[in-house]
């Protein structure tokens, strides 16, 4: 609430989303505004609190690209996600009772970015019913297509899920393999499969290696997902309110406020919270 209370918002209105539905931000959209300084530790303030926040990860990602020479858009766009937070006193909930299998849900936002055309990699991943994992990250390259960019995006959740498996391996946990990896995308998934390279696809060849290597020695293993199920459009792109709040009920968020219709008791809003998010994590996985 310290970020909500010195940006003068405590009393005002709040957001119901942290990025308006619609709105492109790009490098060029007017004057500098007169005290930058502001801007930069207002995001640095939200990149902070990224790190348990994923809600808000897609738009601290496209603030972060104007810390040289913040507008009045970008501002506006600041303030936004403060308003937003204001509504959304959260957290990550961890279950205490939940398995240790891993999953993990990839998706991209092709040419996404109006000033360089590259797309937009977003990815979660989970052990269990909890999120333990989440970016959202420009792509390094530009895509020719959204195959490309999806594909992309696949071969970093790899790495993640790699990184993660070492950990989980010193820890003395055995990984349940392989682990599923939920693209949204047939064609990327398709690319996996296929061991031809072709005229198409060879300019992606390293990442062609990342991904068919750890589906090959049977580590990951590609499965499609309807969009409107996909939990990792949340870091790729503005959602509206409904399609927001229904993918942000899947990461296992859960609200600081005590619930009323539990007497003010945290534990009992807890407790409803992990059987909402153990339901609708069984939705997911059935949808691929």
């Amino acid at each position: 609430m310290d970020i909500v209370k010195d940006a003068g918002f405590l009393h005002g209105k709040s957001a119901s989303t942290p990025f308006p539905l619609g709105l492109k931000l790009s490098g060029d959209c007017g004057a500098v505004i007169p005290n930058p300084d502001a801007y930069r530790r207002l995001v640095g303030r939200l990149l902070y609190l990224g790190f348990t926040r994923p809600d808000i990860s897609h738009s601290v990602q496209q603030l972060s690209q104007y810390l040289h020479k913040p507008c009045e858009a970008h501002w506006k766009a600041a303030l936004h996600i403060v308003r937003y937070l204001k509504g959304a006193i959260s957290g990550i909930f961890l279950p205490s009772q939940s398995n240790l299998e891993l999953q993990a849900f990839c998706d991209a936002d092709w040419a996404s970015c109006t000033d360089s055309r590259r797309s937009l990699t977003g990815f979660c991943i989970f052990l269990g019913k909890a999120i333990v994992s989440w970016k959202t990250k420009k792509q390094s390259t530009v895509s020719r297509s959204t195959a490309e960019a999806e594909y992309r995006s696949m071969a970093a959740t790899v790495c993640e899920i790699r990184w993660i498996s070492y950990i989980l391996t010193d820890l003395g946990v055995s990984l349940h393999l392989p682990i599923p990896l939920f693209c949204d995308n047939q064609a990327a998934i398709y690319i996996v499969e296929n061991p031809v390279f072709h005229e198409r696809t060879k300019h992606i060849e390293l990442d062609c290696h990342v991904v068919r290597d750890a589906f090959k020695a049977g580590f990951v293993t590609p499965s499609h997902i309807r969009g409107s199920l996909q939990p990792a459009d949340l870091f790729t792109k503005a959602l509206s309110l409904k399609v927001f709040g229904f993918l942000l009920s899947k990461l296992g968020l859960v609200s600081l406020v005590p619930s009323p219709t539990c007497g003010g008791d945290v534990e009992c809003h807890d407790q409803q919270a992990e059987l909402k998010v153990e339901d609708d994590g069984k939705d997911v996985i059935d949808a691929g």
